[in-house]
């Protein structure tokens, strides 16, 4: 004759301490998910004091016993040339002002071709780029990948275009210790990102594959051939009218916006 593990009254009982424990769970992933939005809000208007990638850079170079300084010194997207906007744009992420932080497009285009054989491609939008090099450690992992994907979906429903392409600007780094456009101005040309050529914007754009590895100022010869198609695709892309029309903003999806959140969560 079989007879149960458990008695009625055990199996109600353990029954309520698994919905306890679900409910406690799911009660802390809210407290964690909504705490994990503030500094997003914050950033939304207040300028970043630096960036997750900016300690580690500090903390690897303390460890190896050659310490850098960070140069750093945040521009509001005003002061910033239309060049340079145009420069990471055309480089780094053509369809920004489309997309809705992940572009779809090139995710397929990059998977057949890594697919295929070809060299390691990645397609990462600006606003992934934000998320992970101000929130982020480096690295590939499933996890920081989630993560990267939370933070980013979020900036996108959080701050406008501009905010995110003015963030990209100031916290990209650009050689060792450097960070940001105008510290990479200085750096590289010994002038202000407000007097930035095309050519010059050009060039600082075609390093940041490798900005550890390559000079702005005298790109190798691949990169160098990449700034003068920069600067072809800055052309081809509209230039001001390209960035007039981003700024000017076009209607989100609904699911990107507060409204259809908070109808969805009754807050």
């Amino acid at each position: 004759m079989s007879t149960s593990l458990y008695t009625p009254n055990e199996l109600l009982i353990r029954i309520h301490m698994i919905k306890k424990i679900l409910r406690k769970t799911a009660k802390w992933l809210l407290i964690v998910a909504v705490l994990s939005l503030l500094p997003i809000i914050i950033l939304r208007w207040a300028p970043t004091p630096g960036s997750m990638l900016m300690v580690e850079r500090w903390y690897a170079a303390k460890q190896s016993d050659q310490p850098i300084e960070i140069q750093y010194q945040w521009r509001p997207y005003e002061q910033i040339p239309s060049n340079m906007k145009m420069a990471v744009i055309a480089a780094e992420d053509q369809r920004f002002a489309e997309h809705h932080g992940f572009d779809l497009k090139a995710i397929r285009a990059a998977v057949e071709h890594n697919m295929q054989g070809g060299s390691l491609r990645g397609a990462s939008t600006l606003s992934q780029q934000v998320a992970k090099n101000l929130f982020l450690w480096s690295g590939r992992s499933y996890l920081r990948k989630g993560l990267e994907a939370w933070f980013t979906l979020w900036i996108e429903v959080l701050w406008p275009k501009q905010r995110i392409l003015e963030m990209y600007l100031n916290i990209a780094e650009w050689d060792r210790g450097v960070f940001g456009v105008d510290a990479a101005a200085r750096n590289h040309f010994n002038i202000g990102a407000s007097y930035l050529s095309d050519r010059q914007a050009s060039q600082l754009a075609a390093v940041l594959p490798s900005p550890l590895n390559w000079d702005a100022a005298q790109p190798p010869a691949h990169a160098q051939r990449r700034a003068i198609w920069i600067q072809r695709q800055m052309r081809q892309l509209g230039g001001r009218h390209y960035l007039d029309e981003m700024e000017a903003g076009r209607e989100r999806p609904e699911w990107l916006t507060l409204r259809y959140w908070r109808n969805r969560l009754d807050i």
